[in-house]
């Protein structure tokens, strides 16, 4: 029953984040959280995160904008790192209030909250007609890289901002997807690193079957994906950027994720 709930869940997050270019973590971690310490559930959903986006470098990577990976993907990286280390040296805030639902326990911290309100924000400029006629100017690329690289170290949501940023310069779908996923493949290698000695102490061979089944089936939703991505619109991909985002950002400022 585990087996297939990851499998389901996997398959499923990753063709629906292909269109978005975000929230495939976020979608996967709940689920791995439902049978596996929190420590080793984080773990797993960063491999199968990193794993899933080279594969999607191998269906989409040659529409890339690379001008766009560099100027953003290079402040991304600096971001993950500044993230990834204030993670790691901060003690826990103490969430705001807590409280159970289906006989689980649940947060609401801080941080996710102040994520989820900014989510709320962007989602709504994002289904408003002007958003999509506007475009910031250039010298704000480099900041969006170090804002979503930074809060990709830091909790993990890095692809809202970015999709958020990236949907602005009027890059064409399959160059939005291709330049959103590289640039999410260096924040995660980045991240990963810095998350070593955590994913050590997890015990992560001794759950190889799961890890393996999820990666499998994350390539077949992405790789449906891929195959239906030329009858969709770029206006539907940031509709369901948008949807995407008031989903997770439900799910966070009420502690479910």
């Amino acid at each position: 029953m585990d087996l297939l709930v990851i499998v389901i869940a996997s398959a499923a997050a990753s063709f629906i984040t292909l269109f978005s270019g975000f929230g495939l973590g976020t979608m996967l971690l709940p689920v791995f959280a439902l049978f596996f310490p929190v420590d080793a559930a984080v773990a797993l959903t960063g491999i199968v995160h990193l794993l899933t986006n080279l594969f999607k470098v191998s269906l989409l990577g040659r529409h890339a904008d690379w001008k766009v990976v560099l100027s953003f993907g290079l402040p991304s990286v600096i971001g993950a790192v500044a993230g990834a280390e204030l993670l790691l040296s901060l003690s826990h805030l103490e969430p705001l209030t807590t409280y159970t639902l289906a006989g689980r326990e649940h947060a609401v911290g801080p941080l996710k909250l102040v994520i989820a309100i900014l989510m709320v924000a962007f989602a709504l400029a994002e289904m408003r007609p002007a958003a999509s006629s506007y475009t910031p100017s250039r010298s704000l690329l480099p900041l969006g890289g170090v804002l979503s690289g930074f809060f990709g170290g830091l909790s993990g949501h890095q692809g809202a901002l970015r999709s958020i940023f990236l949907l602005q310069y009027g890059l064409p779908k399959e160059s939005f997807l291709a330049t959103g996923v590289i640039i999410a493949c260096a924040v995660d290698v980045t991240r990963l690193s810095l998350y070593a000695d955590r994913f050590t102490a997890s015990g992560l061979l001794t759950h190889w079957p799961l890890l393996l089944a999820a990666v499998v089936s994350a390539f077949a939703g992405a790789y449906t994906g891929n195959r239906l991505l030329t009858k969709v619109t770029m206006r539907i991909v940031q509709r369901i950027v948008a949807f995407l985002l008031l989903l997770i950002a439900a799910g966070l400022g009420s502690g479910l994720l």
